[in-house]
């Protein structure tokens, strides 16, 4: 596995820590000003902004975990496709929310900052738990 590779992987299990602990600050510096993730049956979110308003929305404490299927590097850009599992356990109790599926991230090598997302397409949906 080549350093750009670690890198990008280091980057998906820090965002998925930083989230657990919610630790927004840091997720937000784990993607580009102009970012844009796409998601089924909703409008695009741009940029750090719109992600951060959308993440204060969540009320609860969410767990994911990225089973990482492909990456490939290209310079100064990669692409990352994951199968998420995601859990959101709300914050008066009660059952949890469980999520599932692929998301494909498009990625940008910045000059000092290492590895950033720059585009997600995320189709995580409704799963059931066995």
């Amino acid at each position: 596995m080549d350093r750009d590779e670690q890198a990008i992987r280091s980057l998906i299990s820090t965002w998925l820590e930083a989230t657990t602990a919610g630790d927004l600050p840091r997720v937000l510096e784990l993607m580009a000003d102009d970012v844009v993730f796409l998601g089924a049956g909703r409008p695009p979110m741009r940029g750090r902004k719109d992600y951060a308003v959308a993440s204060k929305g969540v009320q609860g404490r969410v767990e994911g975990a990225a089973e990482i299927q492909e990456i490939r590097v290209f310079g100064d850009w990669a692409f990352c496709w994951n199968q998420l599992t995601v859990t959101i356990h709300p914050a008066g109790g009660g059952a949890p929310t469980h999520l599932s599926g692929p998301v494909l991230s498009i990625l940008r090598k910045q000059p000092d900052a290492g590895w950033v997302i720059v585009r997600d397409a995320n189709m995580v949906a409704p799963a059931s738990v066995k």
